[in-house]
């Protein structure tokens, strides 16, 4: 086969590599003299310097993966530069191409709301991993990359031949993640789960709901998110360990057990039960709490505000609040004693209620931070995306899609002072990237693409 390469009109990554295909983000040192760490280390800045730009351009990532949690965990990697190669199904794609919302409620492939946020800055080809040829490729894409992420069920890669263990002989320095509902072994290893079902696993939706209600899971894919994050975490560690010790390993991501390692109502509960003996058990009634101070959610003249409560040492903060310092020397509120009486607290409720009737959630939020006082507006979405703090750090960014149009995204989640720079390409279409990839990595004809395509390989 010839080698072909092709400029593609959409091209994401500029990362400047050392005239090599090694990677820069961490050379591996000799750990065991003076001599080797100093050599290594000036080879190291000598390779930085050649870098361009993003913090991951020279890591390449396989991206095995579908729905949520997988490609959230690529996202994170591909909108900090790496280069992220998504495989699909030929034909249809990731099956979060059809899920909404859609521009219009038109359902399109290629204009997915969810796939849209969740691909962008990555690159894609499609390969029919059913096929013997369709596996001898995906394997030539492995002896070039750094890492492979996937979320098949646990038995899936095995059955194709594509283990951690076979994988590692192509190429033993590649970081493969694996990310399913239970671990790679264990008892549940093979049970089918949910968002709802881990979340109630999990353990946390024992502790939401109403008071006079069963267990309420809260809205949203939570759980599958802070799964990707974990798995993003866990990549990056052992992606330094590949380079600096030269060997990959296997990293196992169960997204039940990301949901019990979480401070949400999880791991706190599970350490009080621990040490206690006992089961935590709190549903938070749906209003604001008025003790000495308010706490909790509260109606104001456009909407609703939050407030943290506090302790005695708040009170002049909250007449401040209130543009009424004279409640400070009310004998009504002027010692705790005073304030601490029933029918007190009802008066100081009411005067609060009031004052919050005639002022917007953005004039209450000022207010009280200026008189140093927590408390922040609920927002709507529209509230968020118009918020001027975000407009200022340019959170939200306008992306392009080629089919979808433009639209604005979450930007990236953290600020770095070098190899940050907010590059954005839109998600790919599907298979989009084949020739670049095929072509230009593998060294694979236009010929070659044909017969491939013929024989519903790619």
């Amino acid at each position: 086969m010839r080698s072909w390469s092709t400029s593609h009109p959409r091209q994401i990554h500029n990362c400047k590599r050392d005239g090599s295909d090694r990677p820069l983000l961490g050379a591996r040192q000799d750990l065991g003299n003076k001599e080797g760490r100093s050599s290594s280390s000036r080879k190291t800045r000598s390779r930085q310097r050649t870098i361009s730009g993003r913090a991951l351009c020279d890591l390449r990532v396989l991206d095995l993966t579908w729905y949520i949690a997988g490609p959230y965990c690529t996202k994170l990697l591909a909108d900090y530069g790496a280069e992220v190669i998504k495989v699909e199904r030929p034909g249809g794609g990731d099956p979060a191409r059809r899920m909404g919302p859609f521009p219009n409620d038109e359902p399109h492939l290629d204009k997915s709301g969810l796939f849209l946020y969740l691909n962008t800055n990555k690159k894609s080809v499609t390969i029919n991993l059913k096929s013997i040829t369709g596996i001898e490729l995906l394997r030539e894409l492995v002896r070039k990359a750094d890492v492979l992420v996937e979320n098949f069920a646990p038995r899936v890669m095995p059955s194709l031949g594509l283990s951690y263990h076979m994988l590692s002989k192509i190429n033993p320095a590649l970081v493969m993640v694996s990310i399913s509902n239970f671990g790679q072994t264990g008892p549940y290893r093979d049970y089918r789960a949910s968002e709802l079902i881990l979340y109630g696993m999990g353990g946390a939706m024992n502790a939401t709901g109403t008071l006079d209600g069963g267990p309420l899971k809260l809205g949203g894919n939570v759980v599958q998110y802070q799964a990707g994050v974990v798995a993003a975490v866990a990549t990056m560690g052992a992606v330094l360990a590949s380079r600096f010790r030269g060997v990959g390993q296997h990293v196992d991501v169960s997204i039940i057990e990301t949901q019990l390692g979480s401070i949400d109502r999880r791991s706190t509960n599970l350490l009080s039960f621990v040490y206690s003996g006992r089961a935590p058990f709190s549903r938070s009634p749906a209003a604001g709490l008025f003790t000495l101070l308010p706490r909790g959610r509260y109606a104001c003249k456009d909407g609703f505000i939050e407030f943290a409560g506090g302790g005695a040492q708040f009170w002049p903060r909250y007449a401040q609040m209130l543009g009424m310092p004279e409640l400070l020397s009310d004998s009504r509120f002027s010692t705790l004693e005073e304030r601490y009486r029933v029918e007190h607290l009802d008066e100081l409720e009411a005067i609060v209620v009031a004052w919050l009737a005639e002022h917007t959630k953005q004039e209450v939020m000022e207010a009280a931070q200026a008189a140093g006082v927590a408390c922040g507006a609920v927002q709507t979405i529209a509230d968020v995306v118009e918020n001027l703090h975000f407009q200022d750090r340019e959170f939200f960014v306008d992306i392009e899609h080629p089919v979808a149009g433009k639209f604005k995204y979450p930007g990236h989640p953290v600020r770095l002072e070098r190899g940050g720079e907010r590059v954005w390409g839109a998600a790919p279409l599907l298979g989009e990237h084949i020739e670049e990839v095929f072509c230009g990595q593998l060294g694979h004809s236009k010929e070659d693409l044909l017969r491939l395509r013929q024989t519903g390989v790619i």
